[in-house]
């Protein structure tokens, strides 16, 4: 099996870089919006009031779940009823169905051609320059499901905080 190599990005908090990438790759795919609910959750889930809660649960619900939203994200209609459930006391949980739902969609098919498309090569090739890791280290941050993705004889396994494993 040989050594592990890791390049850890963390989309959002180490560098932004590979989220570009990736919302580009998206945007070509007409999907950013799934992107942007999910960092939208992330975010919902780390407010502690009320009030903030309440607030951004009606802004991530116009903006990603009303029906007619130019920025609706694909969710079926219990999922939908959950939300709408759950928004009557919005709590940080309140998103968590509707956000593993899209995580599953980007994982199992924008994120699988994603890896196999020239932004993320381009972006790969890259990463251990800017980051001074060198060739035995790269991986890239993406969530915790712990499936494996074969891309060219090398298993990339998406780990928790948006995280990739290449084993050679």
């Amino acid at each position: 099996m040989g050594s592990v190599k890791q390049l850890l990005w963390a989309f959002k908090t180490q560098t932004e870089c590979g989220q570009i990438a990736f919302r580009n790759f998206l945007k070509s795919e007409f999907c950013e919006e799934n992107l942007d609910f999910w960092l939208a959750c992330q975010e919902f889930k780390t407010l502690d009031s009320p009030q903030e809660l309440t607030q951004k649960a009606v802004h991530i619900y116009e903006e990603f779940i009303r029906e007619d939203s130019p920025t609706q994200v694909n969710l079926d209609f219990h999922t939908k009823d959950i939300i709408s459930q759950n928004l009557q006391h919005p709590s940080p949980s309140c998103f968590v169905v509707a956000q593993k739902k899209i995580y599953s969609l980007m994982e199992n098919g924008s994120f699988s051609r994603f890896i196999q498309s020239e932004q993320y090569k381009v972006v790969f090739d890259a990463a251990p320059k800017q980051r001074g890791l060198g060739k035995q280290q790269k991986a890239l941050r993406i969530k915790n499901t712990g499936d494996l993705i074969q891309h060219d004889s090398k298993a990339i396994s998406l780990q928790s905080d948006l995280c990739l494993l290449h084993k050679d």
